[in-house]
């Protein structure tokens, strides 16, 4: 798996013309953001973090189409409970 990491990052830095350092960088900076917003929503649906709260950690589209993706879930178990 290190390899194939190397090699992809290898390929973004050829193509992008940049060092390989910024695309480490940039990797991890898309990686600390996707793990904080997955978080801060997780939070918001086991009630740990308001709704305003939440809203203001990652936005309100980010926090709406959890609580539509929470709502679908729970119609689809509804139904299957009752099918």
């Amino acid at each position: 798996m290190a390899a194939e990491i190397s090699d992809r990052v290898r390929e973004i830095a050829e193509a992008r013309g940049l060092p390989e350092s910024e695309v480490f960088e940039r990797a991890l900076e898309r990686g600390l953001e996707d793990l904080w917003e997955h978080l801060v929503l997780a939070r918001y649906l086991d009630g740990e973090l308001d709704r305003e709260d939440a809203i203001g950690r990652v936005g309100r589209s980010k926090v709406e189409r959890v609580e539509q993706e929470r709502e679908v879930v729970e119609e689809d178990v509804d139904w299957g409970l009752n099918a």
